[in-house]
């Protein structure tokens, strides 16, 4: 593998280990190390022309982080940080540097958790019972059968599911006030009500998952429940600005 610049997993404490068995991106994996940088270390290795989002890549960054995150805070840098040289990464740091050792503080023993809600889609009968307008429309298309009359009751079908999804997750973010730290709201998935990430305790990880099981059970003709994690924690630190290449 020919490297081809300094590739930036994250940020630690200057005392922070390497893991053991860590790896890093490309085939073979590049050797990881740290970059002293005063009081902190830049976790990096070699980087390798032609990056690309490849599955086995995002894997190992992640697993990375992970692993790192077990033996202390870590600021995760997104896939595919690349900088010329050790001296770009060092000035980035150094620019920054008391912004860096805050976020370190308050992610010290945590991570993220991410949280995506769906409509339940195969319960047509409780949303005619409940929704009057798809109750009128599906009767409406009994009477007068059709093509348009099936679109109508199929866009009106989806829109209730949806409402009704909405609404139950909207009760979900409140039960973990007192177990996450910080809510972060994330991008708009296709065909999710909420999609959040939570900033948890990592000894609060299970007590999450509870709470998560708990209203997923409460509310099964209504929602389609997804917990990932733990993840490192994207969401709760400033997005770093791209090295620029020599």
């Amino acid at each position: 593998m020919t490297a081809s610049g300094i590739y930036v997993y994250g940020i630690v404490g200057g005392s922070h280990p390497l893991p053991p068995s860590g790896a890093g991106i490309g085939e073979p994996p590049a050797p990881v190390r740290l970059l002293p940088a005063e009081d902190l270390a830049v976790v990096v290795s070699a980087a390798y022309p032609g990056l690309r989002a490849r599955r086995r890549d995002l894997m190992a960054h992640q697993s990375l982080l992970l692993a790192l995150a077990a033996a202390g805070p870590v600021l995760p840098m997104r896939f595919g940080m690349v900088a010329p040289d050790e001296a770009t990464v060092l000035a980035g740091v150094a620019a920054r540097r008391s912004e860096h050792a805050a976020v370190l503080e308050r992610l010290d023993s945590r991570v993220e958790m991410n949280v995506k809600i769906m409509p339940v889609q195969d319960n047509l009968a409780a949303l005619i019972r409940e929704d009057p307008v798809v109750r009128r429309i599906r009767e409406e298309t009994r009477r007068h059968p059709g093509y348009e009359a099936n679109v109508r009751l199929g866009e009106a079908v989806a829109a209730g599911l949806r409402r009704r999804a909405a609404e139950a997750a909207a009760l979900l973010p409140p039960q973990f006030a007192e177990i996450a730290d910080d809510m972060c709201p994330g991008p708009d998935v296709d065909g999710c009500v909420l999609n959040a990430s939570f900033l948890v305790p990592r000894r609060e990880e299970g007590r999450f998952r509870g709470v998560a099981e708990r209203f997923a059970a409460d509310h099964p003709d209504r929602v389609e429940l997804r917990v990932t994690g733990p993840l490192p924690c994207y969401s709760f630190v400033a997005a770093e600005p791209v090295p620029a290449r020599a």
